[in-house]
């Protein structure tokens, strides 16, 4: 099913309020939830590297200041320092937002780069969903079960330069937009996480070594035009996981439909103008 219908945009204050609900909502879930969370054990470090990945930090985009791509790399500082050795152990769940908490000015975040209904806007702590994007790219990699998983439903930007498929990312917002994964295996893992001057850079390891390989595909990749006159984005990102005898087994992680805010007939030049 590929329709969507028009957008509705919601007064300011129905949306401070209606977040402020989930955000309560969840924070009870943390603590009476049955859930194990993943806790940073930094005195622990394992050999057998599962996946790497790393993502430009500065990317020029239309309309955006460039001073919110610089803060952003203050904020992934920050956000990465507080998640950089975690380990998830069988059974555990790792959540961002557990471990991260809420990106605040007095904890040293800025102002940085958000999205709201489609649309550029500015706020502390703006710009993590870069992180979200690489960690949902690593974990696809590997053999931990994504349980939760958002994604903008604006496709913002054209494909400038990118390196995976539409949609092969999460969305942030704190805390009840968060990226989660189970570990129902019984290896340990630890998500290893730095930055540099023009990149951000994570690895995943595991305590023994994977008898598989995992590599990602796109299916179905559709642009449409809806009934209201907007285009919309779709396809669905699916795992392929190679066995060690050869054998493969296919598992969708994510289906993406998603309102374009920009004409599907325009170069990706022409619009980054």
């Amino acid at each position: 099913m590929t329709g969507i219908k028009k957008p509705v945009f919601r007064s300011k204050f129905r949306v401070i309020l209606g977040k402020e609900y989930y955000i309560i909502r969840r924070k009870l879930n943390w603590l009476f939830g049955s859930k194990s969370y993943s806790k940073l054990k930094p005195n622990i470090q394992f050999d057998n590297i599962v996946f790497s990945h790393t993502s430009m930090i500065l990317r020029p985009l239309k309309d955006v200041d460039m001073y919110l791509q610089e803060n952003k790399r203050t904020n992934l500082k920050i956000a990465i320092s507080l998640l950089n050795y975690v380990v998830i152990e069988p059974n555990e769940t790792f959540s961002i937002w557990k471990l991260v908490g809420r990106p605040t000015a007095k904890k040293g975040y800025l102002e940085g780069l958000v999205l709201n209904n489609g649309q550029i806007g500015k706020g502390i702590g703006g710009g993590l969903c870069q992180l979200g994007n690489l960690l949902f790219w690593i974990f696809a990699h590997s053999p931990l079960i994504i349980t939760e998983r958002y994604r903008h439903g604006f496709d913002v930007f054209p494909d400038v330069n990118r390196k995976v498929p539409f949609g092969a990312g999460a969305t942030l917002s704190y805390n009840h937009i968060d990226l989660q994964v189970l570990n129902r295996t019984n290896n340990r893992f630890q998500l290893r996480l730095w930055i540099d001057e023009t990149h951000l850079h994570g690895e995943l390891y595991s305590s023994s070594e994977i008898n598989a390989s995992y590599r990602i595909e796109e299916r179905n990749h559709l642009m449409k035009q809806q009934d209201w006159g907007g285009y919309s984005r779709h396809n669905q990102i699916v795992q392929i996981e190679t066995h060690i005898n050869g054998n493969e087994t296919e598992r969708l992680l994510v289906e993406n439909h998603a309102i374009m805010m920009y004409s599907p007939f325009l170069s990706a030049s022409k619009e980054m103008e």
